[in-house]
């Protein structure tokens, strides 16, 4: 699909003149653990998180590919985070947020982008009325949160247990292992249920009635929704008076053009976007109905102020002209077919690789075309962190970067194809390590859960 492409960014650029392969990942290492807690600024890029040989820091993306500062080359999936949905430095995107700069960055007033912004994510999410932005979807969903504790004048949160993070703040770390800091009464009020699971929701509703304000899920994940869960959830919302907020981090700008809430025919009272709408540039957006967003306004007059969101760099105008280039490039572009189209390539090369080396009982893959995640287990077929180190492992050693599978409008079939020959290498391995055991064959501690309680 590559020929239908407006602004594919070279695969091959030059190498800045002022990188330098003498930097050592080592002691940049040291020096990062030194003044930054954790190493990094996201748990999520932690060295706990990734094997030993992964690289360490990574000087420079263009498209689906990286270098590390040895100027060793990977195909990456999950780019950023899942945020660099087209690619990195694509073209027209670097340009629209160069041609901001240029007049500048954060003023005292609002700029013109800011509507033109809103009016264009807007016309791509048909169920808002109103948006709000700022910089990352922890902000807005914790927004969201207060936004429905003011409309119902309850407390409690009703989560869906499937996901593993909606946001940094107490409302859901409370509910982690990593729970040092944070009040029992604030953890208390938030409870969970089950996706797929209408019973365990309606459950919730009985046993605290009158008191849940939220029901707060992505309305997908690695499975599909059963047939009437959706349309159940937001009857029982409804029923009890209840604000449904859909978390579109993930799912927003990859599963369909307008959304998860479009592709299943359910619109919630308010949704989070973020990640991918400005292609890695930081923006988020909470999005939702005009009597509930209005609440944060100044044309209400009825009712109590919320004081929503208000940040100094949440609408900063260099990331606002790449989310609207973006928004622009998903909807005149294939991008949402090419998403799908290179992950079903990439499901098909890595259930064979899996199955010709004996594994895919240990190593499975779900999740849509789009959003492919994998999943690995032991011997006796339990989740198992140091056999997922040793897959990422040799995947790194094969020149694959990939934590997840999540394709980019830059991946081609060639970069598939490698991907490909990498997964059959690291599948091999993975089947001696079943034989001889894991530790034969990991190099280095194996990766940890971000939630653990102790280092």
């Amino acid at each position: 699909m590559s020929e239908t492409k407006t602004s594919s960014p070279d695969p091959t650029p030059p190498r800045h003149p002022d990188e330098s392969t003498s930097i050592l990942s080592s002691d940049l290492r040291q020096r990062a653990h030194r003044v930054i807690p954790g190493g990094c600024h996201t748990y999520a890029k932690g060295d706990d998180q990734y094997p030993s040989n992964a690289p360490a820091f990574i000087a420079r993306g263009q498209g689906c590919h990286i270098w590390d500062l040895e100027g060793r080359e990977y195909i990456e999936y999950a780019l950023g985070l899942r945020s660099t949905t087209l690619g990195h430095c694509w073209p027209s995107v670097v340009a629209a947020a160069a041609d901001a700069l240029q007049l500048g960055n954060n003023f005292n007033r609002p700029h013109e982008l800011e509507v033109h912004c809103a009016e264009m994510l807007l016309e791509l999410i048909p169920g808002a009325d109103m948006v709000k932005f700022t910089k990352d979807g922890s902000s807005v969903m914790t927004a969201a949160v207060k936004l429905a504790r003011a409309a119902t004048g309850r407390t409690r949160i009703a989560m869906c247990s499937d996901s593993p993070f909606y946001s940094y703040d107490d409302w859901f770390i409370g509910k982690t292992a990593v729970d040092t800091g944070i009040p029992d009464a604030i953890k208390n009020l938030s409870v969970s249920f089950d996706y797929n699971n209408l019973q365990s929701l309606e459950s919730l509703f009985d046993s605290y009635p009158d008191e849940i304000a939220c029901v707060v899920m992505e309305p997908c994940r690695l499975v599909e929704p059963v047939a009437g869960f959706l349309e159940g959830v937001r009857q029982l919302c409804d029923r009890h008076g209840a604000v449904l907020v859909f978390d579109e981090t993930l799912t927003g700008f990859r599963v369909h053009l307008n959304g998860a809430q479009q592709l299943y025919g359910v619109i919630p009272d308010l949704s989070c976007f973020g990640k991918a709408m400005a292609n890695g540039f930081s923006l988020s957006a909470l999005a939702g109905k005009r009597e509930l967003m209005e609440l944060g306004g100044l044309r209400q007059t009825t009712a109590d102020r919320v004081f929503l969101l208000s940040t100094t760099h949440g609408a900063e105008s260099v990331a606002l002209a790449a989310a609207i280039e973006t928004m622009r490039i998903y909807r005149d572009e294939p991008v949402i077919e090419h998403l799908y189209s290179m992950g079903s390539l990439l499901r098909d090369g890595f259930e064979r690789a899996a199955e010709e080396a004996g594994v895919a009982k240990h190593v499975r893959i779900s999740g849509r075309d789009c959003n492919l995640m994998y999943a690995t287990t032991d011997t006796e077929g339990l989740p198992s962190q140091a056999f997922r180190t040793l897959f990422l492992q040799e995947l790194c050693r094969g020149g694959v970067l990939a934590p997840t599978f999540y394709t980019c409008y830059a991946h081609e079939p060639a970069d598939i194809e490698k991907t490909i020959v990498a997964l059959q290498g690291a599948c091999a391995i993975y089947r001696r390590a079943l034989d001889e055991g894991v530790e034969h064959h990991l190099q280095g501690p194996a990766s940890q859960s971000a939630y653990r309680k102790r280092n």
